[in-house]
């Protein structure tokens, strides 16, 4: 203690005042960076949480005993309790969804409550239980719902229901499945509402199911696009990803068709009715007393009696025949394929020269016609038609990547926070100067001032420190150096006690100021040789 007040008091104001700065900072800095790095590392629970579902998550957090923080609309534990957190509190029903339900009648009274006010409140509370309904899917983070009720309009026998419906999900696009079905289950929950008449919009802003999303695409594009998926799938899964381009070019019929045909075939006939009729007549005549030629002739004959028969038969038969009939109706609407152009090309495959050069080679052609033989029944080729796939091995030319690749660094290997390793690099760096700048000159200068012991003459008559320490030469006032009398300060006689520590620190102070020149004497003392005896 006593070498670091002599330290202390053997320093300039000057130097006084700048270790004390330093000090304080140095302090100040080991302060603040401990409190740094006691102080837990936050990370993100919720955010965008209403007032009335962030006060809730608040509270069941401080009757948890838990660290929190809030910073905006976002609240902010511990990282080693936040998934556990998360799970707790969905257990619980929080964040609790913000649109009410059918609660929302219980506040009404029968006063004042015209029948507008009710079914405002009806709706509503529709609009919140189709919410929570909607919310209990899968992948879905909010949702709202939104009904266009027609109401009791007497005057008005054309006005249908419709509603709309926004979800928000945590994977990006709403499949169209689940879409469809929340449409059902919006329609199948209000009186008159046809599936047809709810709209679906997602996180992205696109329309889901809809008017406009329920057109069907059937242009020639789009149909291109589908093919080329559907074959740039099937390559890659043999060559490998960026390993295949497909186009796909397709000329479809814009005219549309209606044919009416019908055919009668002669020799076709079918018997449908046979109608047959027979008719039977029989007359006879018999002899009287009528005067005739016969009675004037000289026989005599005519006077006799004669009779006469006659009998006729008749078959008629009808047969209706209804002749064969075809008849035929073809409608043929506009997009119909007229012909197919598929354009493949296939990277080559790289081969290793003798010397390791690395180059690349076209795919074996038993290769080229099984992927062929793959595209043209992915496609529905038909040659007939005058379609055409055309396949080439060929090399790509290689694309510089832009950027650098990402690839896992000492922090994720090592699975540690980044804000924790730069505290305690902060940390190492402050401990190291207050090593270097404060604690080692003050401990290097408690070890310069106790001077140096000078060891004992072989003489009998001894030595004695304080009254022959300075025998050198001494600076006279004309500014040459004299050799001084052994056991004198600069001539002025014996040195005693007090004018000996005076001298020590005289000396120590112009080491001090010439520290250039003392470490020129020291080093020149070093490398003189030592005299032989």
């Amino acid at each position: 203690m006593q070498q670091i007040l002599n330290s202390w008091n053997a320093l300039e104001t000057r130097r006084k005042v700048i270790v004390i700065l330093a000090t304080v900072a140095m302090v100040a800095a080991v302060a603040g960076l401990a409190r740094m790095a006691a102080k837990p590392s936050l990370t993100l629970l919720y955010s965008g949480l209403e007032n009335g579902a962030a006060g809730e998550v608040v509270r069941a957090l401080e009757q948890r005993g838990v660290t929190y923080e809030v910073r905006g609309g976002a609240i902010f534990v511990e990282a080693a309790q936040r998934d556990a957190l998360r799970m707790t509190l969905a257990s619980e029903g929080l964040p609790a969804n913000s649109a009410k339900g059918y609660e929302l009648l219980d506040g009404l009274s029968g006063f004042g409550t015209t029948s507008q006010m009710f079914d405002a409140a009806y709706w509503r509370a529709k609009e919140g239980e189709l919410a929570r309904t909607i919310l209990a899917g899968p992948g879905i983070t909010s949702a709202r719902v939104h009904i266009a009720n027609t109401g009791g309009n007497p005057f008005r026998r054309d006005l249908r229901p419709s509603a709309s419906v926004a979800v928000t999900t945590a994977g990006g696009a709403l499949p169209p499945g689940q879409a469809r079905a929340l449409r059902f289950l919006v329609a199948a929950a209000v009186a008159g509402l046809q599936p047809e008449d709810v709209t679906i919009i997602d996180g992205t802003g696109a329309i889901v199911a809809g008017t406009e999303a329920e057109a069907p695409s059937n242009t020639a594009e789009d149909r291109s696009a589908a093919l080329r998926d559907k074959v740039q799938r099937l390559l890659e899964a043999r060559v490998g990803p960026g390993n295949a381009v497909v186009e796909v070019t397709l000329e479809t019929v814009n005219e549309s068709e209606s044919i009416r045909e019908k055919r009668f075939d002669p020799n076709g006939r079918v018997a449908i009715s046979t109608e047959t009729e027979e008719s039977n007549d029989t007359s006879q005549n018999a002899g009287g007393g009528d005067v005739t030629v016969a009675s004037n002739l000289p026989d005599g004959e005519a006077g006799g009696g004669g009779s006469s028969n006659s009998q006729t038969n008749r078959t008629r038969e009808r047969v209706n025949y209804e002749v064969s009939e075809t008849e035929r109706e073809i409608q043929r609407a506009a997009g119909a394929i007229k012909r197919l152009t598929v354009a493949v090309l296939v990277n080559g495959v790289p081969a290793t020269a003798a010397d390791g050069t690395q180059s690349f080679e076209p795919r074996p052609d038993d290769e080229l016609s099984a992927l062929r033989d793959l595209v043209a029944s992915a496609v529905g080729f038909d040659s007939e038609r005058g379609d055409v796939i055309t396949l080439k091995s060929m090399a790509f030319e290689p694309v510089e990547p832009l950027g650098t690749a990402a690839t896992p660094d000492l922090f994720d290997r090592l699975s540690l926070d980044a804000m924790s390793l730069i505290q305690m690099a902060v940390l190492a760096v402050v401990t190291l100067l207050l090593g270097l700048f404060v604690v080692r000159p003050v401990l290097a200068g408690s070890a310069g001032d106790a001077p140096a012991s000078l060891p004992a003459p072989d003489d009998a008559g001894g030595f004695d420190p304080m009254t022959e320490l300075l025998t050198g030469e001494i600076e006279d006032e004309n500014g040459n150096f004299v050799p001084a009398p052994l056991g004198q300060m600069g001539g002025f006689g014996p040195v005693d006690q007090d004018e000996q520590a005076d001298a020590v620190e005289r000396l120590r102070t112009l080491i001090g100021e010439r520290q250039d020149e003392t470490v020129e004497i020291l080093r020149s003392w070093l490398e003189e040789e030592e005299p032989a005896r």
